[in-house]
């Protein structure tokens, strides 16, 4: 959003659905919710010679590690959390309605305590004083407020009462601005931060008020309790350690990096995994994976939603990890897992998978059949079929007879499979179905089928469905 007197960017980052801020005011600049690495920002800084006056940050994240420190380090802009954070670092903690100057800009912070207790929404007031934007973290999306579950341990509250508290924050903070002010969100659709979050990642107080359920008129206190908590799952193993990392530090991206681009030779790769019991991550697309990868690797394609899928999945941050991936990628690789806390990557295998097949290397494989193959195979009525979607795609329309049972709650799940008994996986297109199926086999399940294209192409045959319905009216 270019203006005369300032310019705000959203850079927007989709495999997180995260979007940070850069706004720079005559010669000097603020970074809201900075990702971890820094140097963007840096770049952003020498091409428009400014200086970095402030690094705001709206809360404690849990679903990434912020770049506060490095970047605080490398500029001296100092941190600055909203009322009641408690880092464990040097920071400015805001009082509530305190004024930021950035050049001809002021930053207001207000203080939106719900989603967690130290969330801040940060208001720009340009020059002539008028209130131009917010920046709301976690308290406000597109479509939707931010889960109010999250901070129950460290707030010593229960979900329901941390619900009332943002339904004040909202009503007596965010909705009594102009409707024209710009609204700003952390995350958009895609993010475990919210259940009905747009696509869209840019709105205003005037539409969200017309549009948002969360934000509707006349809408009471018990009202908007009992729909902000309807439907959530179960926030992701790896959120409450990204929050301790970004509330009490971490070791710098460069450090992380450095340590991940270690090239490794098939011997030495297979000697480290042994010895620290290390998780081999493999980042290829499915469609190679399958054919042929290294025996016990768990496959996340860098091509999806790919440092979500690891939080969610491995969740432990400090879990040691070599990569396989494809040639060119290994720096990427590393980046998206530092982005999400899993530091501890002890290299990559150089030259990718080629080189583990050149070493003649024990290999391995998944089963896997396309959809017109399924169709003229499976029984419906005997067969067992396993749909790994999310529950909403899966109410929406799926397989007569197909068991749900979502990929993000396969390590509960999966030890109610009986591994004598045959059965068929699939997900939307084939990507998640892979990462269950490695993860499968890694245990020791191996009497399984795959379907190749997932329900889209198995929507394509005959074989029976349920009525569809649309997702809106089943998230």
């Amino acid at each position: 959003m270019k203006n005369i007197n300032f310019n705000i960017e959203q850079i927007y980052t989709g495999c997180l659905a995260q979007g940070a801020y850069y706004i720079i005011s005559n010669g000097e600049a603020a970074i809201i919710d900075p990702l971890r690495e820094i140097h963007p920002y840096l770049d952003r800084l020498e091409r428009d010679e400014v200086k970095l006056k402030y690094i705001f940050e709206t809360h404690f994240h849990a679903d990434f590690v912020s770049g506060h420190l490095d970047l605080s380090k490398v500029t001296g802009a100092p941190i600055v959390y909203g009322p009641t954070a408690k880092p464990e670092f040097e920071a400015i903690i805001a009082e509530d309605n305190q004024i930021f100057e950035i050049g001809n800009i002021k930053i207001k912070a207000l203080h939106t305590p719900g989603h967690t207790l130290e969330s801040t929404t940060y208001l720009l007031i340009d020059e002539n004083g008028k209130e131009h934007a917010i920046f709301s973290g976690d308290t406000l999306f597109i479509g939707d407020v931010g889960r109010p579950d999250l901070a129950q341990k460290a707030a010593t509250m229960t979900q329901e009462q941390l619900a009332g508290t943002l339904f004040h924050s909202l009503r007596n903070k965010i909705m009594t601005l102009p409707n024209d002010v710009i609204v700003y969100p952390a995350h958009g659709a895609g993010s475990a931060c919210g259940k009905n979050m747009s696509k869209e990642t840019i709105s205003t107080i005037g539409e969200q008020k017309e549009k948002n359920y969360a934000l509707r008129a006349n809408m009471t206190e018990s009202e908007f309790v009992i729909e902000v908590l309807n439907g959530l799952t179960p926030p992701p193993a790896y959120f409450g350690m990204n929050v301790a990392m970004n509330k009490t530090g971490y070791n710098s991206f460069e450090s992380v990096l450095n340590k991940g681009m270690k090239a490794l030779t098939a011997s030495e790769f297979e000697t480290i995994a042994e010895e620290f019991d290390a998780l081999i991550l493999d980042t290829r697309n499915p469609a190679e994976f399958y054919l042929d990868y290294i025996p016990q690797s768990i496959n996340i394609g860098i091509g999806g939603d790919f440092a979500p899928w690891v939080g969610a999945l491995i969740g432990d941050v400090k879990q040691p990890i070599l990569i396989v991936t494809d040639a060119g990628k290994e720096e990427e690789t590393v980046t998206r897992l530092s982005r999400v806390g899993f530091d501890n990557i002890l290299g990559h295998l150089q030259g990718g998978f080629a080189t583990w097949k050149a070493a003649e290397k024990e290999t391995d494989a998944i089963k896997r059949i396309t959809a017109q193959q399924f169709a003229a195979e499976v029984n419906i009525d005997t067969d067992k079929v396993i749909d790994v979607r999310k529950e909403g795609e899966y109410s929406a329309e799926h397989l007569d007879e197909a068991y749900s049972k979502p990929l993000a709650y396969i390590n509960n799940w999966i030890n109610e499979i009986d591994p004598k008994e045959h059965f068929y996986i699939h997900c939307a297109g084939g990507y998640r179905s892979m990462i269950a199926a490695s993860i499968l086999q890694a245990r020791g399940y191996r009497n399984f089928t795959e379907i190749e294209g997932g329900f889209n192409a198995i929507a394509k045959t005959d074989l029976p469905k349920s009525d569809f319905v649309c997702q809106s009216k089943v998230l």
